[in-house]
């Protein structure tokens, strides 16, 4: 090697051996790390939302009830699919407890909706219609522009967001469902979708331990959200949250992944979609919504109210596709504390290929309840850790979806997590 080809390479890696770069390398480290602490969730000193039981009970019959409802919108045509989720639920759950049922449809309902559905559960049944003018396009929008908006989205096959239906439903359970007339007497919902099934037996009052627990929101599922459907939805909700001065809670935090960018170049992040002003992102991780049992009076409240004006305002329900789940996750992490939410990780769930399967609990099948047996005499195995109560699950090894975001959502009330479990959950 000759030596000016030696002197050349000296010249050229010479700037890593400055000690200005070395300290500038350190000091982004720094901040970066410093940036990224802000987000990370610390272990609760206890767990937060353990299963409210993890056995089955002697379904009380005649104990007290919440103000409370199921509540499925559907269309006559969707009346077998409608029927055999009442069906589940019924034999699950409200042939003990008797809740009333109300659907709801943005049309008239048939003669056979209501006489099949009647026939499918021994509960109260209301058949209501959704306000016309909750299930079109908001007076001050161009109806054209909106409508092609909707057939570009189609186009780009981005999911269901092609259809104005869609559209409309994911807008109307994103606000106005919770002050729709049919629903202002009651405190409580609990959301049946057509066409899902219920593989464990309920044998508690889910409202009843949401009360007296003081919870706000459940679910059963968590899933990451389709990109391309909400681009700018997480921009516009941390946008309000910040104008808002509404502060962090570790909800909020176990959502957003920490920009690595250092200053002043994070900034920049906010250009790209899921990302907030400053730069950090939406992990995408959402409560799937069609599951849920939640308190009305929380999504009634000014705050959930005037944060749904602000993204009905923007415009995002149909120029982009913004689904009422990700709505809800959003507001229920920015507004709830983790001691509020309750994953019913006790009850056994499917709509369409996504599923929830707990094992059954070891000797809390109760196999001598002349009660339970009247509705199942054969269950599943028992599996040691298991909370489920004679959970029926097409023996499936898999106990859960592979696709489930819920460590994410979980973080916040989970005390003594597996390091590795909470090393991921902080690194992705």
């Amino acid at each position: 090697m000759s030596v000016l080809h030696r002197f050349r390479l000296r010249r050229r890696g010479g700037w890593l051996q400055s000690p200005f770069v070395w300290a500038l390398g350190v000091a982004c480290l720094l901040e970066i790390t410093f940036h990224a602490a802000r987000y990370r969730v610390p272990v609760p000193p206890r767990e937060l939302d353990a299963p409210f039981y993890t056995s089955c009970q002697e379904p009380v019959t005649d104990g007290p009830r919440e103000n409370a409802a199921i509540v499925m919108l559907a269309r006559n045509e969707e009346v077998e699919k409608a029927a055999r989720s009442v069906r589940s639920i019924e034999e699950r759950f409200n042939r003990w407890f008797k809740y009333p049922i109300v659907f709801l449809n943005d049309g008239p309902w048939s003669d056979e909706f209501i006489r099949t559905l009647n026939a499918s559960t021994s509960a109260p049944t209301f058949f209501e219609n959704v306000p016309k003018d909750q299930w079109t396009f908001p007076s001050w929008m161009d109806k054209n522009a909106a409508q092609a908006s909707i057939k570009s989205q189609g186009d780009r096959g981005i999911l269901y967001a092609g259809k104005e239906t869609y559209h409309h439903m994911c807008r109307f359970f994103s606000g106005s469902f919770y002050t729709i007339e049919a629903l202002k007497k009651y405190k409580w919902y609990w959301r049946l979708e057509p066409d899902v099934e219920f593989s464990c037996s309920i044998t508690y009052d889910p409202f009843v331990e949401m009360a007296r627990h003081k919870k706000v929101y459940g679910f059963t599922i968590s899933l990451w959200e389709e990109k391309r459907t909400c681009p700018s939805l997480f921009r516009e909700v941390s946008d309000w949250k910040e104008a808002q001065g509404v502060p962090s809670t570790a909800l909020w935090n176990a959502g957003v992944d920490a920009s690595w960018v250092p200053w002043p170049f994070r900034g920049m992040m906010s250009w790209f979609s899921h990302r907030d002003s400053a730069g950090d992102g939406w992990n995408l991780c959402h409560y799937w919504s069609n599951f849920e049992i939640a308190d009305l009076d929380f999504f009634r409240g000014k705050k959930y109210q005037d944060l749904y004006q602000h993204l009905e305002h923007s415009g995002g329900f149909y120029f982009e596709r913004w689904g009422d789940a990700a709505v809800h996750s959003l507001a229920v992490n920015m507004l709830a504390e983790p001691h509020q939410v309750h994953h019913f990780s006790d009850i056994g769930y499917r709509h369409d290929w996504y599923y929830q399967c707990p094992a059954n609990a070891p000797g809390g099948q109760l196999p001598e309840s002349t009660t339970l047996n009247e509705a199942q005499s054969k269950w599943a195995d028992e599996i040691p850790g298991g909370v489920g109560c004679r959970c029926d699950c097409d023996g499936r090894r898999n106990r859960n979806h592979a696709t489930y975001c819920l460590d994410k959502l979980k973080a916040p009330n989970t005390a003594n997590r597996p390091l590795s479990t909470w090393l991921l959950s902080f690194i992705f």
